[in-house]
């Protein structure tokens, strides 16, 4: 039997998941799961800034490869996928520089005028398709440019790229999650020169892109030594929203909302929309498998609602909450794209603000869930303007996907036929381009069928 092994790191947790296939299904157990979070620490400018802990992060991937073999389950091949947009830069040793900012930090606040200076974002929406996001890589190099830091770097690699270097010795940059940067040209799929070279960032760090089922490489010995046997890297859609969606069981073009920390909503489509009502919308065109993009939207998700909990020191269950919603519908309306939800000091206080008053518990959950519903219902009337078309089914995805509350706000609010599942999309996206590239499934469309007979998909 041949297994395989998904690494999902996400912005709150990662999690390892073993599968293989078994009578025409995909069967899937979580063997490892780990924390994961910003914290403030102080970069290479001598200031405090919210980084990643990516040491600790290799280890708990160290620790879950171990635990495979513990368990009796030595993948045949593994791959990592993380959120976009963040990267590490390695210097002529191959050690890192000045650590992994997040994406959250604010060090781009002074830098985007810089970049837009250069190049005005309407210009580089028309090259590269991707909206406007204060933390986008194009104005994250802009501060390592400033401070010196880029100088420093012989290697540019987003975090999964750094992760599979990490385990193989291998450099790849992949395709989807380049082109999270902002720097990927939209017709031609790659690194846009243009860009680079008006920005003055140095173009040899970024090299020939990857398509999802490539191999690395294998492990390392040193890794090897560690976790106690030799694996290939094959490179998932090493961006979570991308393999998410290609695990949903899409029928022709279904929009889709993958549900968790962000929600991300949008449509496949065969080509970019770089069109300017496409730019005034906030909608974005990402990289998917064959040239073609998930024209998408990033809304601000569940990370509200994380917040809040954890502020109530985590004393409630995500079902309590719900419950609590339920039972305290209050009709106040906030945005929950505005910025200043982002990354406040405190997201209750931030709430309440924006409320004018101070809500209870439950008031405080129905307001994040219900504005939440009735923002879908806004981007999904942009995206059937943009696209021309008119979308009768909504399929959720992610762990977003199994709160029902949520999901009833926005059959209600959308009016659409609105299924659910699966769960764990993004792992099952992973492991299913794994499988792709190892040569045990035929392609996407043949996994997607596999997904459907595998997996809960439940119509409300």
């Amino acid at each position: 039997m041949r297994y395989y092994l998904a690494i999902d790191i996400g912005a709150s947790s990662g999690r390892h998941i073993v599968a293989h296939l078994e009578n025409g299904k995909v069967i899937t157990e979580e063997i490892y799961r780990f924390q994961n979070g910003p914290e403030t620490l102080t970069a290479i400018d001598g200031k405090e800034h919210l980084m990643w802990t990516h040491e600790r992060l290799f280890t708990e991937i160290l620790n879950g490869l171990k635990k495979a073999k513990e368990l009796g389950k030595v993948p045949y091949s593994v791959g990592i996928d993380t959120w976009g947009v963040d990267y590490a830069l390695l210097d002529e040793n191959d050690k890192e520089v000045g650590g992994t900012y997040c994406y959250r930090d604010d060090r781009t606040d002074a830098t985007i005028p810089t970049v837009h200076e250069i190049v005005p974002f309407a210009d580089l929406y028309a090259k590269t398709g991707i909206q406007f996001a204060t933390f986008n890589t194009v104005y994250q190099l802009m501060d390592d440019l400033k401070t010196g830091r880029m100088a420093k770097a012989k290697s540019f690699l987003m975090l999964p790229d750094y992760f599979h270097f990490r385990l193989t010795g291998v450099k790849k940059q992949e395709y989807t999650n380049a082109t999270t940067t902002g720097m990927v040209n939209s017709v031609t799929h790659t690194w846009d020169e243009e860009i680079l070279e008006k920005l003055g960032y140095k173009k040899e760090l970024f090299g020939e892109l990857s398509q999802p089922g490539t191999e690395v490489g294998e492990f390392s010995d040193e890794v090897a030594e560690i976790v106690g046997y030799k694996a290939k890297v094959v490179l998932p859609a090493t961006h979570d929203t991308a393999s998410a969606v290609l695990a949903a069981p899409l029928e022709a073009q279904t929009p889709y909302i993958s549900s968790g920390t962000w929600s991300l909503l949008g449509v496949e489509q065969n080509y970019a929309h770089t069109s300017e009502a496409a730019r005034e919308a906030g909608y974005s065109n990402e990289g998917s498998v064959k040239g073609q993009y998930r024209l998408q939207i990033n809304i601000m998700g569940l990370w509200m609602i994380q917040q809040v909990r954890h502020e109530l020191d985590d004393k409630y269950s995500f079902a309590e909450l719900v419950e609590r919603a339920k039972a305290n519908p209050v009709e106040y309306e906030i945005n929950v794209n505005d910025q200043r939800f982002m990354a406040p000091d405190n997201m209750t206080a931030e709430i309440n603000a924006a409320v004018g008053k101070e809500l209870t518990v439950g008031e405080m959950a129905y307001v994040i869930y219900n504005n939440l519903a009735k923002y879908y219902d806004l981007s999904l009337k942009a995206l059937e303007d943009v696209t021309g078309e008119k979308y009768e089914t909504l399929n959720i995805i992610g762990g977003g996907s199994k709160n029902g509350f949520l999901n009833e706000l926005t059959m209600k609010y959308t009016g659409k036929r609105v299924i659910t599942g699966p769960a764990e999309g993004t792992a099952i996206g992973n492991l299913m381009m794994q499988m792709v590239g190892c040569g045990e499934i035929a392609d996407v469309k043949a996994g997607r069928q596999i997904v459907k007979n595998s997996f809960d998909i439940v119509e409300l």
